[in-house]
Formats: C-alpha cells, sequence, structure tokens
C-alpha cells in the first residue's frame, strides 16, 4: 500500500474532471468511493458543495433508508455485486475494503489502472445484471456519479477502513462487522 501525505500535486495526478463534484484519479493511490442507487435520496434535497461535509449529509440519509430502493437488500443482488468487487481484485484494484449496504456501496482501493474505467465497467456490468435480476432492464439503476477522496495518510486509510466495516453496525443491520456477509470485514 503506497499512501502519499500531501494532496495530488499535478505531475502526480493520473486524472481530474468535474461533474458535480471534483474528481482526482490517482494510479497507485489509495481511494475511497461511495456510490448509490439511482433514485435513493431525496430528490429535491439540496447538499452543501463541500466534499466532505456533503458525503455526511449523504451517507446519513442513506443509512437511513427512508428513500429510494434498496435492491441491494436482495442477496441475489448484493451477492452480485460482491462477486464484482472482488472479480477486480489484483486485476484493475488492490482492494482494501467494502461494503455493499441496502442502497449504497463503499470501496477502498489502490487503483491499477484507471479509476474513470474500472468504475465505468464495475457500475456497468452491475446494473445491467441488477436490471435482468429486477426485471427492469433498461432502466437506471446507479446514480451516475460517486463520491470519491484520494487517501491523504495511513492514519486517514485506517480511519476509513474501520468506517466501512463499521457501517452496517452503525446502520443497525448486524451487531458485529464480520457478520454481514456482503462486506470484506468476514472476507
Amino acid at each position: 500500500m503506497r499512501i502519499s501525505p500531501s494532496e495530488p500535486h499535478s505531475s502526480d495526478v493520473q486524472e481530474f474532471h468535474r461533474r458535480r463534484l471534483p474528481h482526482f484519479y490517482d494510479i497507485e493511490r489509495p481511494i475511497f468511493i461511495t456510490w448509490r442507487l439511482y433514485g435513493s435520496l431525496p430528490a429535491n434535497r439540496a447538499f452543501p458543495d463541500a466534499g466532505g461535509r456533503a458525503f455526511l449529509v449523504m451517507d446519513r440519509l442513506l443509512a437511513d433508508l427512508r428513500t429510494g430502493p434498496t435492491y441491494l437488500r436482495m442477496p441475489e443482488i448484493a451477492g452480485m455485486v460482491v462477486d464484482s468487487i472482488r472479480y477486480r481484485h489484483e486485476r484493475e484494484y488492490e482492494l482494501h475494503g467494502f461494503v455493499v449496504m441496502p442502497n449504497h456501496v463503499h470501496l477502498l482501493v489502490t487503483p491499477l489502472v484507471a479509476v474513470r474505467k474500472f468504475m465505468h465497467s464495475l457500475k456497468r456490468y452491475t446494473a445491467r445484471r441488477g436490471n435482468e435480476i429486477l426485471g427492469t432492464t433498461g432502466q437506471p439503476f446507479w446514480q451516475d456519479e460517486s463520491y470519491d477522496r484520494l487517501v491523504r495518510d495511513e492514519r486517514e486509510f485506517y480511519r476509513i477502513a474501520d468506517y466501512i466495516e463499521r457501517n452496517p453496525v452503525d446502520a443497525g443491520l448486524v451487531r458485529e462487522p464480520e457478520l454481514f456477509p456482503w462486506s470484506s470485514s468476514p472476507w
């Protein structure tokens, strides 16, 4: 695991693009990625522009499970997403941790290829399979944009890894992280 303690410099950044949020991608540097089901947050809800604050607000609403679909509760869909995440380990990224919650996914990886490439492939494949399972082929499955954050240092890396493992416990889904089958904790 390589962790650079400083913010990315223009010479270090593999790719940058902006949609609603800025996205810095860097190969061989850990990144924390969160994406969610389409329609899983209230459509009329405004979020702060600051990435960290927006993430906290979004994550609390997602954990509350009061809005939108929770297809990832279905074992067939959750298992397929887990298998897809594991399949890419050592091919497209070094996998450090993940959790598939009822309406969103957290992933901590060190990319071996461009983040945009593996995220497009991962979301496209799981959306197609998820829609097949649901019998809703061609419908939006994932929200377009993901939240991502380059890991700044080793301390943050372990804080994020712990956050991912504890997410099902904090959401009241299980008592211990290793009891949640759709995460890296029992793996």
